[in-house]
């Protein structure tokens, strides 16, 4: 019998929450430590969660995907965000401090080898740590594929997206001068770094609603109040990162690299409507990428919690643990 009969109800049949078995706060250096947990088989299939964002922060949620018998699932909160600190700091945070750190965990754990397990921005850092360290990822379980491209960028900050759902786009842009609504991330990085709280946490909680109204299929584009330290840490992190292209050496770097981990195996996951980051990236990816296999999930945006989502992202890690074991 199919263990996910109905998609709409995939979220019960989720594991449920595991209370961690470690955490720790990790000094990586540069004045930032970060929140790392384990939880699960302490003696399970190593895999380590990387949330999105940047900014995001790790949740009790996402450790629902993954069998608590079969792995051991680790889970931190990038720099700057979540429990790490100091929060919504921006120095000394950039890609490659973050694959670095990823590193850093490895080695702290004595991981030899680890499933890569990311979604949106997540995504976009397992592949930058999988290319930069092929040979210390066994798999990628990807979803939500973000390539950090300018174009990718341009969609959802110019405009494009903003097609699709206008009343948001404009609640969006309308805390902006008309003259500088051409270039929102370079006019929301004025007023997130203008060094008055109240004022960083007004447009962080506009940043954050924009994304918010966009993440699920289900959302009517109300978002509701976002609280105002998470959203100005999102915000500031996010605008930070897009700012600076994700501190790649050029644009269209991930998919130039695929070569790189065309041994990995690499499962991807989806959304067909996903209006944050639209499926053309994913299809790239997995067209350039040999050992990939891609899923589009015909009823679904870009939100990790979607039911179609969910079920398939555990019905994946189910399999890889019936093939390892």
């Amino acid at each position: 019998m199919d263990k996910y009969p109905d998609q709409k109800r995939a979220v019960q049949y989720l594991y449920p929450p595991v209370d961690p078995f470690d955490q720790r706060m990790l000094d990586v250096g540069q004045g930032h430590r970060i929140y790392v947990e384990q939880c699960g088989n302490p003696n399970g299939i190593p895999v380590v969660v990387l949330h999105g964002g940047p900014g995001g922060g790790c949740s009790p949620a996402m450790r629902r995907y993954f069998d608590p018998l079969v792995y051991r699932v680790i889970l931190f909160d990038q720099r700057g965000c979540g429990r790490s600190r100091p929060h919504a700091s921006v120095e000394y945070n950039t890609t490659w401090h973050l694959v670095t750190d990823i590193e850093r965990i490895r080695k702290a754990l004595d991981i030899e080898q680890w499933i890569a397990f990311g979604g949106s921005w997540g995504a976009t850092l397992a592949l930058v740590y999988a290319q930069t360290h092929p040979d210390r990822v066994s798999r990628l379980v990807l979803r939500g594929v973000f390539l950090m491209t300018q174009a990718e960028l341009d969609w959802f900050y110019g405009g494009g997206a903003g097609k699709f759902w206008p009343e948001s786009w404009s609640k969006f842009v309308s805390l902006l001068p008309e003259a500088e609504r051409g270039d929102a991330i370079t006019a929301y990085h004025k007023r997130l770094f203008s060094g008055d709280v109240a004022s960083e946490t007004l447009y962080g909680r506009a940043w954050s609603a924009w994304e918010n109204a966009l993440a699920s299929i289900h959302n009517s584009g109300s978002t509701g109040e976002t609280p105002g330290d998470y959203a100005r840490a999102f915000a500031r992190l996010e605008n930070h990162y897009f700012l600076n292209g994700g501190f790649l050496e050029y644009d269209g770097q991930i998919l130039d690299q695929v070569d790189r981990i065309a041994h990995i195996p690499g499962h991807v996951v989806q959304g067909r409507y996903d209006m944050i980051c639209p499926p053309s990236s994913a299809w790239a990816l997995c067209e350039r990428w040999p050992n990939a296999e891609l899923k589009m999930v015909r009823h679904a945006g870009h939100a990790l919690s979607e039911p179609g989502i969910s079920a398939e992202l555990v019905r994946i890690m189910d399999r890889i643990a019936e093939t390892v074991i």
